[in-house]
């Protein structure tokens, strides 16, 4: 598991069914006196982790259901910073269309005017996130900005955001292939072929 993530942390080598199974067990009836507590436990497992699994277990926590009331704009740092520490496509891809997801679904001005900055970011971490974070949005998916998100990375050479790109676009392609057809060819000598072929990979 460690050789196949190119990871310097190493695993227990835990699969993904069991390690949230776990997780629900030793999460199951968890309070929190506010959400300082909560997230000062979700950034001690994190930071605390010496093997992958743990920083697994830390996004579980931070799914957790007891979570819910502190889904909103004051947990942006701490995502934020999992996802730059995290800084693989393992974590951010487990953190961006969920959790961020979630704070852009119920602070859609705030997080869309973020998301929008981290599309620009140095880091491409945070660009990737950007890109993604709609992967679930369906019809509900804000197009404009989508593209705004996808337009900064659009040029690079950077395996992870070209990655990211094909596949934001094919996810929304499960809703409006004409649109993913229209914008892919409307963008065609920007798009890199990676980009292009994951983005119409089901369009017929």
């Amino acid at each position: 598991m460690q050789a196949y993530m190119k990871s310097e942390m190493p695993f227990l080598g835990v699969p993904t069914a069991p390690l949230r199974a776990i997780c629900k067990e030793c999460f199951a009836g968890v309070e929190w006196r506010d959400s300082a507590q909560w997230h000062d436990e979700v950034r001690a497992i994190w930071n605390g982790a010496e093997h992958r699994e743990e920083r697994y277990a830390a996004i579980e926590l931070a799914k957790h259901k007891s979570a819910r009331p502190f889904q909103a704009l004051e947990a942006l740092p701490l995502y934020s910073e999992m996802i730059v520490t995290g800084a693989w496509w393992d974590l951010v891809d487990n953190i961006a269309p969920s959790l961020v997801f979630g704070l852009l679904k119920t602070e859609r001005e705030a997080m869309s005017e973020t998301l929008r900055q981290w599309a620009r970011d140095d880091d491409i971490w945070l660009r990737r996130s950007a890109i993604i974070a709609q992967l679930q949005a369906k019809r509900q998916t804000d197009l404009a900005l989508l593209y705004d998100c996808i337009e900064p990375s659009m040029d690079s050479k950077e395996f992870f955001l070209r990655k990211a790109i094909g596949w934001a676009l094919r996810q929304y392609a499960r809703t409006d292939p004409a649109e993913v057809a229209r914008y892919v060819s409307a963008n065609a000598e920007r798009l890199s072929p990676l980009s292009k072929r994951e983005a119409l990979k089901h369009i017929v």
